[in-house]
């Protein structure tokens, strides 16, 4: 999948061939948004579009609108997996945390340019 990001928000898309269209959604929120083009460019302003008419609408009807990710998030994992990945952050001279930031950032880049 590819990504377009506008005023904190991520789309995601994919090019469809049977209608020569590329479509979209919006990631990150639960309400539903989305957004097509024939061209990049047309769909980058259709993306940024409906994110503008996301945010006018949820303003019109008072509603808060879904704010993409805080940052946070708590991840299972069993106990030999949680030891095996302390044990790598240290020998990294790295925090678990930080540890696992580069790790999930490092996988989720290889999944978008894949």
């Amino acid at each position: 999948m590819n990504a377009l990001h506008h005023k904190h928000y991520s789309g995601v898309f994919a090019y469809e061939p049977d209608d020569d269209t590329f479509h979209g959604e919006v990631v990150g929120i639960r309400d539903v948004v989305h957004f097509s083009g024939r061209s990049i460019d047309e769909l980058r302003a259709s993306f940024q579009e409906a994110v503008d008419d996301y945010l006018a609408t949820c303003a019109e009807i008072g509603k808060q609108p879904d704010k993409p990710y805080s940052g946070r998030f708590v991840v299972r994992v069993s106990p030999e997996v949680h030891r095996l990945a302390e044990t790598a952050a240290k020998a990294s001279g790295k925090s678990l945390n930080a540890f696992a930031c580069e790790a999930l950032e490092t996988a989720a880049r290889s999944v978008q340019t894949s």
